[in-house]
Order: C-alpha cells, then structure tokens, then sequence
C-alpha cells in the first residue's frame, strides 16, 4: 500500500521505516526540506514531497496519509491539506489528539467525503523494531481498507504469550492493534492508557525513592526545633543498590515491566541518575484522563496524583509552598531553613 507520511520526527520516521521493511511504500513530508532530503538519503522513507499539494499529487487515489504532529498542530496541518484532497481519501491522525476533537474533525471532514480515523500509538522509540500497539477510533470500512497497514505496524501474536483461555484464529488486539469503536474511540483509549502510564511510572519512582532513603538512620540529623526527628535511625541502616534491586525485580517479580526494564536501564549507566534534572513534562493525556474521570465520577485518585507530581517537578507548586511557609513564620515565627 502507498502511504502519505505527515511528520518524521523520532516516531514518524521509525514507522515509515517499519512499513518499507513490510513492503509498502512511504511519501514523506516534513516542514524542513532538509529532514525530507535526509530521510530519502538513509532509505527511512521512500520518497519525499516538497509541499501538501505535491504529497496529495504523488498517492494514487483513494490518498492515504498518516499525520504524526503534534496535536496543536492537527488542525493547521489539515487546513493544508484539505484543498489538495478528494472524497474518498482517508487522513489518519497517529499522533496524541483529545478524543473530542477527532469527533469534530471526523464530523467536519466527512462533510468533504473524507473519513477520519483516529489512532492512538505506543510503543516509543522502540517501536521500530518491536512494533506498535494500536488503539484505533473511526468508520469500520475505512479500518478494515488500512488493515495491512496496521497488521505491519503492530508487534503481532509473538510479542506476547497467549492469554489462556484463548483459543483459534488470532484476533487484531492479541497481534497488538484494535478497533476501538467510533470516531474519537481510538484517543480515548490512548489518553486512559497514558493517564495509567503516569501512575505507573510514578509508583516506581516513589518507591525507589523510599529505598534511596532507607539509609538515613547512617546521616546526622540536626537538631532543632524545625527537623522532624528520626524516631529510631537503628531502623534506617540501609545502603541499598538501586541498580541490583531493579535489576532483581525485573526477573520473577509481580512488579516486572518494560518500564522498570528501561529504569533498571537507566540507573545500570548512572545510578545517580545526575544527567536528569527531574523536570517531568505533561503532554496532556494525563490531563484529559483525570477531566474524564471526574465527568463520569469514576475515581482516579492514583492517575491524579501522578499528574500532580508532574506539575510539581516543574515549579508549579513553589508559589503554593511559600504560602505555607509564610502562614508557619506567621502564626509560630518559624523561620526557613536553608536547604
């Protein structure tokens, strides 16, 4: 199948490639001609295109093009689009949308003949060799056109022992790609798995954390009247190898994951982790999830929390602790201490 590639960024590109090795062909376009050239260049995209009009002109019709952008940037690339397309093209949106807007954009470009599908995709970096998993939101008929286009993107039956239970012919969600339902339903299933993400990965961070304290029962403590003292620091006399002790638990342990395969990763090049600042940025999934949360009342107090923790790794708490610390100077005299 020939496919319209919008985007080749560090996803974009890793998928374009992943479809040649499957034997289907890859127009690519990016706003730098540069990184288009270069791509053609290393063989990451079979051929380029120098503007929309020249992507629509080189795909046979029905057009299909897979847009890998930033989601502020969904609409203006399909604003340029728009005038180079036909009824009968499929625009597929592979990026991290809000689900409310593919029901909008669907409804809108529908009215051009056009069908929008949604597609939520993980799998990183690494998804070039290990595949994608797909979560896809649109009409049924224009999914089932661009089946072997998810069928070479997926990481399929092997990447996973079967659930038991199962039995016959693989269905598309154990080969690591499914139709969700309607438009929208691919990015909604895309924004809960990465709200989940979010709690994951700060679990993990957490209880690391707590095993990197475990020895301060080791330290002095001062001793005053703003130090909450260490109750029994006999209690506290570990010095705990974080890089073994993930290590450890990626084999055997009910905790065991990719993500603490990526932390064991990680800490095994630079326990100290010193090449990060701990600054943790918010795409906006985990946003989205915790609004859905509340407007179907269903709990999501991990999901939440984890979001928060983001905001505060950026400073966005600061204002709010020198509210405190203002309040405990007010009412004790309690001074700051230095940190």
């Amino acid at each position: 199948m020939k496919i319209g590639l919008v985007g080749l960024g560090r996803m974009g590109a890793n998928m374009s490639c992943r479809l040649i090795t499957a034997g289907h062909e890859v127009v690519g376009y990016a706003r730098t001609a540069a990184t288009v050239e270069g791509y053609v260049k290393d063989g990451s995209i079979s051929a380029g295109a120098s503007s929309p009009a020249d992507l629509a002109a080189k795909l046979e019709k029905p057009r299909v093009l897979w847009l890998m952008v930033p989601a502020a940037s969904v609409d203006a690339t399909l604003e340029q689009l728009l005038p180079h397309l036909s009824a009968g093209d499929i625009v597929i949106d592979g990026g991290n949308s809000f689900y409310q807007d593919d029901i909008r954009r669907s409804e809108e470009l529908a009215t051009h003949g056009i069908k929008y599908i949604d597609c939520g995709t993980s799998g990183g970096v690494w998804g070039k060799e290990r595949g994608y998993c797909l979560m896809i939101g649109g009409p049924k008929d224009a999914v089932d056109y661009l089946n072997p286009i998810f069928v070479s993107l997926a990481p399929g039956i092997e990447s996973a022992g079967r659930t038991p239970g199962r039995e016959g012919p693989p269905t598309t969600d154990e080969m690591g790609y499914l139709h969700c339902g309607p438009s929208g339903a691919g990015h909604f299933v895309k924004m809960v798995h990465n709200g989940i993400e979010y709690g994951l990965m700060a679990a993990y961070a957490e209880g690391l954390n707590i095993l990197r304290h475990a020895g301060a029962g080791l330290a002095s403590r001062e001793v005053d009247a703003e130090t909450s003292p260490l109750r029994d620091p006999k209690m506290y006399q570990y010095e705990l190898d974080l890089p073994a002790v993930t290590e450890l638990w990626r084999r055997g342990s009910v905790v065991a994951s990719w993500l603490l395969d990526l932390t064991a990763q990680a800490l095994a090049g630079n326990p100290d982790l010193s090449n990060f600042a701990g600054r943790v940025s918010d795409s906006g999934e985990g946003r989205w999830t915790s609004i859905a949360a509340i407007e179907v009342s269903a709990p999501a107090p991990v999901l939440t929390t984890a979001l928060y923790s983001r905001f505060t790794s950026r400073g966005e708490s600061d204002y709010a602790d020198k509210v405190l610390s203002a309040m405990r100077f007010g009412f004790g005299g309690h001074l700051e201490k230095k940190g």
